[in-house]
């Protein structure tokens, strides 16, 4: 998502000056008024029936961009879209929410307040248009104002939406990447865990969108610390349900480098001379630790999907964001987990990766049903 952004504040002076000068909340290494999550409540509250199998869903929805080719994160170059296209997109997800049911979402790449989604309050808009009751949201990038190419105020970050009552949200900031020049860092997405406890059902969400870019050990270092969150969980004897967007590959996968499937038209990669040889965020063996670094994961806890099938073409997750150019390659890669800590474990024959919606996100939802009974 912010490849281009990073290569236009890292090219620009005058727009990182720019972007300083008019940025009425400008980032600093870590947030202070912005440190706890932000609460939401649906308009009107569905009553529910607790549910002893919940469905759990996690799902990048693209801030409601779907197909639209946006300049930080595709081949194309929009930058602002019309409000009545982002709601008709948000009608879409908030249809297929629906349709599959899930009682709890962790969801990444959210808008609430940002001039390019419509300024549209997209965790209010689904509560609001499905059945689910309570939300929580932490900021990934936020500023008043981005002078660089028009993008204006900007609000985007993880939530997790619930059927069931949540309390005690955190915010848990990831480390920033040290790969980056000070200048650019202090502008750049400051990511997080987001973690919160369901009561009704004595369980803990948490949900993740770790690095995609980081050439140093960054993304080493984010999916430690969501471990360490989860062991601690784990420890203390409390249940969590866990996911989200790990950019990352599943252990033994079969293929690490995708420039060619990520490539735009002009671009060239892979060839004698091309510099760089790979495209950026493309090549998972430049990321330290990849591809076994989500091993811990497996070996600690419950996958929904496991390894060997998390590796076939039918768990796939993640459609290239060059996809409108090329229809054809509607996925590509495993990019989005689920797991969980209760010895039950999930419900067999209740996960699926719905790749008929690719064309909703660049990220396909991936859901299963808990079994929340302690034996």
């Amino acid at each position: 998502m912010t490849a281009r952004i990073y290569k236009v504040l890292r090219s620009s002076p005058i727009g990182l000056f720019l972007f300083f000068l008019l940025s009425c909340e400008p980032f600093v290494n870590e947030f202070s008024d912005l440190s706890e999550a932000q609460m939401y409540t649906a308009s009107p509250i569905t009553t529910v029936v607790v549910n002893n199998n919940p469905v759990v869903m996690t799902w990048n929805i693209r801030f409601g961009a779907a197909r639209s080719p946006f300049f930080g994160d595709s081949c194309g170059d929009s930058v602002i879209l019309k409000k009545e296209h982002v709601e008709a997109n948000m009608d879409k997800v908030a249809a297929k929410i629906q349709e599959i049911d899930p009682d709890i979402i962790l969801l990444q790449e959210v808008d609430i307040s940002s001039k390019r989604s419509g300024y549209v309050n997209q965790v209010q808009y689904l509560l609001d248009n499905t059945s689910m009751n309570y939300g929580c949201f932490a900021s990934v990038w936020q500023a008043d104002y981005i002078a660089s190419d028009g993008i204006g105020r900007m609000n985007m970050g993880n939530a997790i939406l619930s059927k069931y009552e949540l309390s005690e949200a955190e915010r848990i900031q990831l480390r920033l990447r040290t790969d980056q020049s000070d200048l650019v860092k202090y502008f750049y997405l400051r990511r997080n865990i987001l973690k919160v406890r369901i009561p009704e059902l004595d369980l803990y969400a948490v949900n993740i969108h770790a690095t995609a870019f980081a050439t140093d050990d960054t993304k080493q270092k984010h999916i430690g610390k969501y471990i360490e969150v989860l062991s601690e969980i784990n420890t203390a004897g409390g249940r969590f349900v866990t996911g989200g967007d790990l950019n990352s590959l599943p252990p033994d996968c079969d293929a690490i480098d995708f420039c060619e499937y990520d490539m735009c038209s002009g671009e060239n990669f892979h060839t004698s001379g091309a510099e760089p040889y790979h495209k950026e965020g493309s090549y998972f063996d430049n990321f330290p630790g990849e591809p076994e670094i989500l091993q811990p994961l497996y070996d600690a806890y419950i996958p929904a999907i496991d390894s060997v099938e998390n590796n076939s073409p039918e768990h796939f997750t993640h459609a290239p964001s060059t996809s409108y150019e090329h229809w054809e390659r509607k996925y590509d890669r495993k990019l989005d987990y689920l797991f969980t800590n209760l010895s039950g474990g999930w419900v067999q024959g209740t996960d699926s990766t719905y790749q008929s919606l690719w064309e909703l996100s660049d990220h396909m939802p991936v859901a299963a049903a808990l079994n929340t009974e302690r034996n």
